[in-house]
Parts: structure tokens; sequence; C-alpha cells
């Protein structure tokens, strides 16, 4: 007679069941190719289909959020100071995303300050971007397509069925092919930078109740990213943090090691004079089991150094923070001068954002890394 409880042994052929039905899902996916069961219109596309590999999952297998909600920052108590986050500032309507929710979800659908966006995150590729989900006049729903290309998140939209890259924002294939998302200003920071910054902000709530464990453990110090077909660019190991950017049509990324030991880079790229802050005090997601219990990788902004039509500053950090050598005024990491002849002024933040480097210099091999072109 079996000694396991009547409901044990229910949960394990649950159990069993499901992992049946996922090792047959993707044993038939992976035979039937990855563009099996879509309406999308594979005649337009930007890529070689065949460089497409299924990330194990179905279609929204991993859920997206479509109905966000959020509670007030001042009754947050489960981030700690360090834990990181993807924050969107629109019209003063401030909301935090933790990446601990969006590892488990990769896109959240919201309206924020009256647009429509979409905050994504691949964790395979560490990128986080924020995107408008209005496309010639429709506002799309944007889900999870189960595939990936340079191992970087394909999204796919509930109108055409296109499918679109997380990293680059362009449809690769579908109706929408060739079309690109316009990109909304957002950060990878911490809660601590957020709280202190926008008092009166929102935090996501993960739906599915406890979040704060990586599932990815480990894996920013992989030397074999998953799924990557691809020979990683040898200029830097292939799960280095970058913060990268296109300036004109020139992609160029800053490694984090660089950046940890400078603070500021004052660089000057196709006619743009642009500024990079790096400041301590954010986890990595993908490191320990426990978020808040991985190391410290800091976090990185870009802002353009012209800060009217007149003015152009240079910054430094004297240990405590970032300053100007023009006034002596003192700055955030945000871009904003918090005391000094200067202070209330902000600074243009740039579209970049945080990858890995593997990432980055697959979608855009002619990167120049820390002001040196490939």
């Amino acid at each position: 007679m079996s000694r396991i409880p009547g409901s044990r042994a229910l949960r394990l052929l649950i159990a069993g069941a499901i992992a049946l039905a996922a090792f047959w899902w993707f044993g038939n996916a992976m035979m039937a190719g990855p563009t099996a069961g879509w309406k999308t219109d594979f005649s337009k596309s930007l890529i070689d289909l065949d460089d497409v590999v299924s990330g194990g999952v179905p279609r929204d297998g991993i859920p997206p959020i479509d109905n966000p909600r959020f509670q007030p920052v001042e009754s947050v108590f489960h981030l700690s100071a360090n834990s990181p986050l993807v924050a969107v500032n629109v019209a003063g309507d401030a909301r935090a995303y933790p990446l601990e929710v969006l590892t488990r979800h990769e896109i959240v659908n919201d309206v924020v300050g009256g647009i429509p966006i979409a905050v994504t995150f691949c964790p395979l590729c560490n990128s986080a971007l924020v995107y408008e989900r209005r496309v010639d006049g429709k506002t799309l729903r944007f889900g999870v397509t189960g595939n990936l290309l340079n191992s970087d998140l394909i999204m796919w939209d509930d109108a055409t069925e296109s499918w679109w890259q997380q990293l680059t924002g362009y449809a690769i294939a579908g109706e929408y092919s060739g079309q690109r998302l316009e990109f909304v200003t957002s950060q990878m920071i911490s809660f601590g930078v957020f709280r202190e910054r926008y008092p009166q902000g929102n935090v996501l709530q993960g739906p599915l109740g406890a979040y704060g464990r990586n599932p990815y453990v480990g894996y920013d110090s992989s030397v074999a990213p998953f799924l990557f077909r691809g020979a990683p660019d040898s200029r830097l190991h292939p799960t280095e943090r970058v913060l990268a950017a296109e300036i004109g049509k020139l992609p160029l990324a800053y490694s984090f090691p660089l950046l940890r030991e400078l603070r500021v880079i004052n660089d000057r790229v196709v006619d743009v004079d642009i500024v990079v802050f790096w400041q301590a005090g954010a986890a990595s997601a993908l490191d320990q089991t426990d978020i808040d219990s991985s190391r410290d990788v800091g976090m990185a902004l870009m802002f353009e150094r012209r800060l009217d039509n007149e003015r152009t500053l240079s910054f430094y950090h004297d240990g405590d923070g970032f300053a100007d050598y023009e006034t002596g005024s003192r700055w955030s990491i945000l871009g904003e001068a918090l005391a000094g002849p200067l202070v209330g002024a902000r600074l243009r933040q740039t579209h970049a954002a945080t990858h890995f480097w593997f990432a980055w210099a697959a979608f855009h091999p002619a990167t120049r890394l820390d002001g040196v072109s490939s």
C-alpha cells in the first residue's frame, strides 16, 4: 500500500502530467519549427527565420502582465534599497517595475501618463527597454512568442501577430516588418534611488504573489549564453554589462568595469556631447538565488552635456557624487542638479540602456566600445 497521502499523490500526478505536457510541447515545437501555428505573414521578414530558435515555452508561456496593479512607494517594504527596477516617469506619473517581477513576466502592457507603453525585459540579455505601444494609430498588446534570436526575446502583437525584436524595437517579421517602436525614456536603477526621487511614485505588484527569487542563478557569470548560436564578441566577457546606445547611426557602449573605475565619462560622439554617470547601489537580478543578496553591479545612465543653446558642461566625480567643472553644481545619477548655481536644471537623457555585451554586440557588431571603434 502506498504511504503517500492521497493529496500528495495527486499533486505528484499533476506535476508529472504538466512535465510530460511541457516535454511533448517542446519536442513538437522543435520538430515543427518556431513559425508553426502563427498567422504571421512570414513573407515579410527582415531576418533568416532559420536563425530563430525556440526558448522552450509556447506563446505567452511566460505570461505578460496586461492589467498591472501598483502600490504607493511609501507602502513597499518587501524591496530593499538595492533592489533593481525599471523606472518610467511620463508627465509626472512615476512608476517602478521591479526586475524580480519582470524576470518572471518579461512584458508589462501599461498606460503611464496617458501613453500606452510596453515595459520589456529579457533576462537572457539583461535588456530592459520601454516602448510606446501605438503603431499606425493602433494600440497594440504585446506578448512573448517563446522564440529567441541571438538569445533575445521576440515579442508579438495582437493585431497582426507580427514579431518584434525586444532589444532593437524592430518588427522583424509580419505585416509591420521594418517598423520600429518608439522608445520611452526609462532608467534601470535601484529601489532606493526611485524612492528618494519619487516619494509619490507607484511600484508594480506581481500577480503571482511571491517574488524576489532569481530563476537564472549564476547566469550573469556565464561564458555560454543560453541558446546563443553565434560567436560572442571577444572584446569583453559575454555577460559583462554595458551601457549602450545609438548616437546618430553609430552604436556605442561603455563597459561597467570601466564605469565602476571612472564613475564619470565625458565623450563626444557624432557631434553630440554626452556624459555617462555610474553609481553603486543596485543588485544584479541574475546572480544569486535571492536577488537582494546578489552582488552590487551598480547603475549607469547617459545624458547629453549641452544644457541649453549656449552651455556645454563637463563633469567629474569627487568621491561623494557628481559635479560640473563650469559651475560646481552637484548632480544626481538621474541627471538633475541638486545644489549650486544650476539647482533644478536637468540634463536630457539619451536612449541608452544596460545589456549583456554578447547580446548588444550580436545586433550591433560595429559598436564603438569604451571610446574605441571596432
